[in-house]
């Protein structure tokens, strides 16, 4: 039966008060970084114009993260997974901060723009390190959180969250830094995440097992490639992930289409960042009360080479309404992904190595995130921006259609 099938309901999970407080923080969490992701991008393009400028943020924060991952997975099975997480939480408070000053209008008529910009991508290395704990540490939290039973609900929910701050965040982000200016807005940021720390503060530490880990670090990691690699159904999702994103991703140039080609300022960049992820959260309320139940290897990868599409309109529209449509029209497509992905990592996953197996899920999902944000800067900086959007576009339907006839086990992935 599938797991969406299963009883308990979706809304059981709720009734655990350290899950509730986990959904609290992982809400103000989210909402901060994708706020910090829109002003960013903007402030950074405002004093270069150069689209590959922005894509420069996604490999300074993709360096340090990739590197200290495998490490962090390993720690992560070891330690104590909430204490990490709230450290996380409050290296992103404090690096928040240094933003704001960075970027506040005192810091703006003290320094020369080359200072700031240099300081600012100084704040992104740092945070591309945090990311590296806060990661595996919140998904191998869950499920010390919800009964064994609930483990595919929680995972909804925690999908859900995330998507739901990712729609709020950036629209929130384009609103304020138009209305009361950079400083006020980041000022907003540190109260959003001082709540986030202070949720993870009230889970129980009770709630969490700590397993003895006694394996030396090389074994640990050479264990956790291991079982990704034997895991056909994991790492095919993953690998899927990993390359069409890589490709597809066109959230990197939106400053320059906002400005460029769109002309609708940070208020309107707001609303594009807003756009993909208000789409995963109508698909994932759709999900919630109309489950997958069959098929899903083939819907995914339907949605992902529909996602390719929707890439190749936004990359040729001229029209806001458009683009906001093809945006939106994706974040549905990737939403459905990214929940099949999540419930077989979470399903799959024996919990004494979910902290390594989330540390290479996060390297997945960086190296299509961050660096197909490079990746778009640089193929704008040779192409134009519009070019590399389509071309990027026509190679995730590419890598779609070569999966489809390579990979026949992915294609036939139930659960």
């Amino acid at each position: 039966m599938s797991v969406y099938g299963t009883t308990p309901n979706t809304f059981e999970p709720l009734k655990s008060p350290d899950f509730s407080r986990y959904l609290i923080s992982r809400f103000f969490f989210i909402i901060t970084l994708t706020m910090q992701a829109t002003i960013i991008s903007w402030k950074v393009y405002d004093i270069t114009k150069d689209p590959f400028s922005i894509g420069l943020i996604g490999l300074i924060e993709f360096v340090p993260a990739f590197l200290m991952a495998f490490y962090s997975g390993y720690l992560v099975d070891k330690a104590d997974r909430r204490r990490l997480l709230l450290y996380s939480i409050i290296g992103n408070l404090v690096c928040t901060g240094i933003l704001c000053f960075i970027t506040s209008n005192y810091a703006s008529s003290k320094f020369s723009q080359p200072t700031i910009l240099l300081g600012i991508y100084g704040v992104i290395f740092s945070t591309g390190i945090l990311r590296a704990f806060s990661g595996p540490s919140s998904f191998a939290l869950v499920t010390h959180l919800v009964p064994k039973n609930m483990i595919a609900q929680a995972t909804t929910w925690h999908s859900g969250i995330w998507q739901v701050a990712a729609v709020t965040g950036p629209a929130i982000a384009g609103l304020l830094y138009a209305s009361v200016g950079i400083t006020f807005t980041f000022y907003g940021m540190l109260v959003a995440m001082a709540i986030a720390a202070t949720g993870v503060f009230f889970i129980r530490k009770n709630s969490v097992i700590v397993h003895q880990q006694k394996e030396k670090f090389l074994l640990s990691i050479k264990k956790g490639f291991q079982f990704v690699w034997r895991t056909r159904e994991v790492l095919g999702a993953l690998s899927l992930d990993l390359f069409a994103v890589l490709f597809g991703g066109a959230t990197a140039l939106l400053p320059v289409f906002a400005d460029k080609i769109l002309h609708v300022g940070p208020q309107g960049l707001g609303m594009l960042r807003s756009a993909p992820a208000m789409g995963s959260v109508v698909i994932l309320v759709l999900l919630t009360f109309r489950p997958m139940r069959r098929n899903q290897g083939r819907i995914m990868l339907a949605c992902v080479a529909g996602f390719g599409c929707m890439m190749i309109i936004f990359g040729l529209s001229t029209e806001f309404w458009l683009s906001m449509f093809a945006l939106f029209i994706s974040g549905m497509l990737d939403g459905v992904s990214v929940l099949v992905r999540s419930t077989i990592l979470q399903l799959k996953t024996p919990d004494e190595m979910r902290g390594r197996v989330a540390a290479l899920n996060s390297i997945f999902i960086m190296s299509s995130n961050e660096l197909g944000a490079f990746e778009s800067g640089f193929t704008a900086k040779l192409m134009g921006t519009v070019t590399a959007v389509v071309f990027g576009g026509c190679m995730t339907v590419a890598v779609v259609i070569t999966t489809w006839f390579k990979a026949p086990s992915l294609r036939k992935l139930k659960y």
